[in-house]
This record gives C-alpha cells, sequence and structure tokens, in this order.
C-alpha cells in the first residue's frame, strides 16, 4: 500500500476508532473519483468520518441536513441583491465544496434531490 494513503489511514484511525472498512471506502472512492453511500445508525461518526477526511486532506467541507422543506438553493446556493453596493452577490451553498457530505437525502423533494446533479 502506498506510504501516503497509510499516513491518511492512520491519521484518520487517530481521530476516529471502529471505522477502519468506511475510511478505506472512501479512500478507495477519493481515488476513483466516485461516491461513497455510507448507511448506519445516528450518532456514530459519519460526520466525523468525512470531516476528518476532508481536514487530512486540507479539503474543504461541508454537511446538508435535508429536510422535507430544503429547496434547490440550499444546496446550490443563490444569487442575493446587496441592496448597498446595488449589485447581486452569489451566496455559495454547501456543495461548492470539495468534500460534502448529504444526509438524510431520501427526506427532501426530488427537485432538491436533483440540485445534487
Amino acid at each position: 500500500m502506498n506510504e501516503k494513503i497509510k499516513l491518511l489511514k492512520n491519521n484518520i484511525a487517530s481521530k476516529l476508532v471502529g471505522k477502519e472498512e468506511q475510511t478505506e471506502y472512501m479512500i478507495i472512492a477519493l481515488l476513483a473519483g466516485g461516491h461513497v453511500l455510507i448507511e448506519d445508525m445516528p450518532g456514530v461518526g459519519k460526520t466525523l468520518l468525512s470531516r476528518t477526511l476532508a481536514d487530512s486532506l486540507s479539503c474543504t467541507s461541508a454537511r446538508i441536513q435535508f429536510t422535507p422543506d430544503t429547496l434547490p438553493s440550499d444546496v446550490t446556493g443563490a444569487s442575493v441583491f446587496d441592496a448597498k453596493d446595488s449589485v447581486f452577490k452569489f451566496i455559495k451553498g454547501p456543495v461548492i465544496n470539495q468534500i460534502v457530505l448529504a444526509d438524510e437525502l431520501n427526506r427532501t423533494s426530488p427537485k432538491t434531490q436533483s440540485a445534487l446533479l
């Protein structure tokens, strides 16, 4: 195994215990340019795992908590009018990060789910 991958796994393991399999899948997906679906009980470290991976790689990260009232602009961001400067300013949404955790995606509307695509 590559030395850098070992260092990454060890760094994550130093902050999170018992998630070796999920860590390995996340690293594989990262190297392959893919995505990971982690299904687990609430409160067992999924958010910490994604943030630790991002911190270990010096990447930006965000978590989106999906609810039935989440709008597509809550995911992608929106242009907001700044009356002071009389211009529209784009406020970035959480999807504009290098690592994004989409939590409870099934709770929101199909239109909002498609905003991730």
